[in-house]
């Protein structure tokens, strides 16, 4: 998948809505609101299908290639579960169509990353609390967000 568009979860540090060109781990990020970005972010791209690619006894799933930490996959406003193990993949066999698709990824990681981020020198505003500071300003970050690679998979 090529550019998505990615919003994230209000008021928790990161910017409203951005855009990835790649899928990569938020700890990759130059902004530091996304970097220790801790909430749900959901990835939305348009597919389009040709109808010849859902051919009748085929399986088609959607493959999310690997997730920090869990996923709920929409398509086309149709809420198809939640994945939270390997393999991150979903059946959308009847769900999409020839043409426009809209997917929806909403991911939700661990709270680690903005417990780090909190802990950075000269943070004022801190996001998170908690009463035991397991985390340290140099506390390795945690993988998080949609890793991917994400893949339309047909299964006769």
């Amino acid at each position: 998948m090529k550019a998505l568009d990615v919003a994230f979860q209000p008021n928790l540090g990161a910017p409203a809505n951005t855009t990835f060109d790649k899928l990569t781990s938020y700890t990759e990020n130059n902004d530091a609101g996304i970097k220790y970005f801790s909430g749900t972010a959901t990835y939305t791209k348009t597919v389009h299908m040709q109808g010849n690619s859902l051919a009748k006894g085929s399986q088609i799933w959607l493959d999310l290639g690997d997730v920090k930490n869990l996923a709920e996959v929409v398509v086309n406003k149709k809420s198809l579960g939640v994945v939270w193990k390997h393999p991150y993949r979903v059946d959308v066999t009847g769900v999409l169509k020839a043409g426009e698709n809209k997917v929806e990824i909403k991911v939700v990681n661990l709270w680690v990353n903005r417990l780090i981020g909190d802990a950075q020198p000269g943070i004022s505003n801190k996001i998170t609390y908690t009463a035991m500071p397991f985390y340290q300003a140099n506390s390795p970050l945690q993988p998080s967000g949609l890793l991917g690679p994400v893949k339309i998979v047909a299964i006769k």
